[in-house]
């Protein structure tokens, strides 16, 4: 039995950091905008990114490092807003789903035999299905039983994510062909 032990490199840790830290800023840069419930932002940008160029084990890291960060109390999250509270926002759904938005994406790509364009985007939009199905389902059933809200329907939560949508499919097809150019600087650096 082997007693062999994992360490994640040093420039993994900084390329988790340094997504963890886009993450916060993706979260705000746009985020006073919303539609519904739903802040506009580019965290699923981000979190497709860090799926595709580090990989299902690392990227699913840095959305965990993003998440803890934020439920610590510091104000990364959308509208600058962090802590336990979080737990019970609608939205929290969609911070979850970041986790499984980078470790499918990334898993993907590692398991594809080609690397090619169609395999990134394949794998990409993979990754917003899950965002979107994962973060609207949470949030229509945390209005329904969190906030008693029964006025707020099914359709109507998903309503409010035609705005997003647009811009999400149109960044999700840039993340594609950026993290396919970018992803044999990323994976076979010294």
């Amino acid at each position: 039995m082997s007693t062999r032990k994992r360490f994640i490199a040093t420039g993994d840790m900084v390329l988790v950091a340094m997504f963890a830290a886009l993450m916060a800023i993706g979260a705000n840069l746009t985020s006073f905008l919303v539609i519904g419930s739903v802040p506009i932002t580019l965290q699923t940008l981000f979190s497709i990114l860090a799926g595709a160029l580090l990989g299902s084990r690392l990227g699913a890291l840095a959305m965990t490092v993003y998440l803890f960060v934020g439920l610590a109390g510091f104000p990364v999250f959308a509208q600058f807003r962090g802590g336990l509270s979080t737990l019970l926002s609608p939205n929290f759904g969609f911070l979850l789903s970041y986790l499984l938005v980078a470790f499918v994406t990334g898993l993907i790509i590692e398991k594809s035999r080609t690397k090619a364009l169609h395999t990134f985007l394949i794998a990409c939009f993979t990754g917003l299905v899950i965002n979107y199905v994962f973060g609207t389902h949470y949030m229509y059933y945390a209005f329904q039983f969190l906030a008693g809200l029964e006025a707020i329907s099914y359709q109507l939560a998903w309503t409010w994510m035609a705005a997003p949508f647009v811009k999400d499919t149109i960044l999700t097809i840039f993340a594609a062909i950026l993290s396919r150019r970018m992803y044999g600087v990323i994976r076979n650096r010294a």
